[in-house]
């Protein structure tokens, strides 16, 4: 049920030629000229893999009761895991200066399927007063039936939030979110818990479509954004590279977290290879037609160094720089460390601001270094001295 650090690194050997291949293409990414309008924005010219930022993992999530978690020690003995909790995601946005997202997504397309959750019921609580869960449409929680609880509980009002914050801060950078797309655990449906419906091309459609029902292609950065014509997406990002920062601000853009093989063909069926009229960058591999975005989750070890190649060639990598419950514990910021220098352009964290670990004994916290704001150029594709000296976000 739980994503593992090493889930981003386990396909390195079987892609090492690939990695070979194209690493001769392109070291980093172009530098062609400025386009119009970027005189008074040195910054606009930055491609978006130039960039480094901070970002939460499983932004929408809160603890659940006490009374559940007594239940939740009985039936798994790593819950202390699940007991923490973000702030409102547009807190995180603007206090807590996040440029990234990560939203873990159930499919519930005729409404109220997750709406009285299983542990809920066996602690002897009333049932959710959340009229939201019982609308068709994505819903929002870590974990079906057991780690639900939500600071916004369908995908829709939590990209309506996301919304209304770019609205009123219209300069900012691109802001990636990060879908995980889930099924509800066998094991609490046999105890009669909710049976998710499976990611299908239909449901992926659906997905799509409601994406776009709160941000248009307009305000998003899409495949079809970075693929140029007669290219593979993989192709234009390794000849050309991601689009200019001055083409992309007040945008957002959605990756997906599965790296599962038989949804993302479902993703990319019907002639969609390079993720035409998609949404979503799917999380790839070096070779591909779709390949733009990928998830190497752990940066420490030889992880560092295959992030960096990665970026290097062009491709936008998101990584972490904690794990449940360990930095919090210990206070280490080594993996943040790794991280930040590994030059993955999307790095999340459950501790964004002073004060979160503390229940954990620590002060750990994981923010960009020297005061840099919410976001700073990038450490592996931007040579020193090149950063634009005025404030990359406006």
């Amino acid at each position: 049920m739980r994503t593992t650090i090493r889930s981003g690194v386990r396909r390195w050997a079987a892609t090492a030629a690939a990695l070979a291949a194209v690493a001769a293409l392109t070291s980093a990414a172009p530098a062609p000229s400025s386009p119009s309008g970027e005189a008074h924005d040195p910054a606009g010219r930055l491609r978006l893999t130039q960039l480094q930022a901070m970002a939460t993992h499983n932004s929408y999530h809160r603890e659940v009761s006490f009374a559940e978690q007594k239940l939740m020690g009985e039936h798994d003995p790593n819950f202390g895991t699940l007991l923490y909790s973000h702030a409102s995601l547009p807190v995180q946005l603007s206090r807590q200066q996040a440029r990234g997202i990560e939203l873990d997504v159930f499919p519930d397309p005729d409404g109220g399927l997750y709406a009285d959750p299983l542990i809920r019921k066996e602690a002897g609580l009333p049932p959710l007063d959340e009229p939201e869960l019982r609308r068709p449409g994505f819903k929002v929680q870590h974990w079906a039936d057991f780690d639900y609880r939500s600071n916004c509980v369908s995908l829709r009002s939590c990209l309506r939030q996301v919304k209304k914050w770019s609205e009123g801060r219209p300069g900012h950078v691109p802001v990636p979110v990060l879908l995980e797309l889930k099924e509800t655990d066998p094991e609490l449906e046999e105890r009669g818990g909710a049976v998710s419906p499976p990611w299908d091309t239909e449901m992926l459609d659906a997905l799509d479509a409601e994406i776009r029902s709160v941000f248009p292609d307009e305000a998003t950065v899409t495949p079809d954004d970075v693929r140029r014509p007669g290219q593979t997406l993989g192709q234009s990002v390794r000849e050309h590279g991601w689009p200019r920062l001055a083409a992309s601000r007040g945008k957002v853009m959605f990756l997906m977290d599965n790296d599962d093989q038989e949804l993302q063909d479902a993703y990319r069926a019907g002639g969609r290879e390079s993720l035409q009229g998609r949404v979503l960058f799917t999380d790839s591999e070096p070779g591909r037609a779709d390949a733009a975005f990928m998830k190497v989750n752990d940066p420490t070890g030889s992880g560092k160094a295959d992030i960096r190649k990665l970026v290097e060639q062009g491709y936008f990598v998101r990584t972490r720089s904690d794990v449940p419950l360990d930095q919090a514990s210990s206070g280490d910021t080594a993996m943040l460390e790794d991280a930040l220098a590994s030059g993955a352009q999307m790095v999340s964290t459950d501790f964004p601001v002073p004060g979160l670990a503390a229940r954990y004994g620590s002060d750990y916290v994981a923010e960009l270094p020297g005061g840099a704001g919410p976001v700073r150029c990038n450490p592996v594709t931007v040579r020193p001295g090149k950063c634009p000296e005025r404030p990359i976000e406006r």
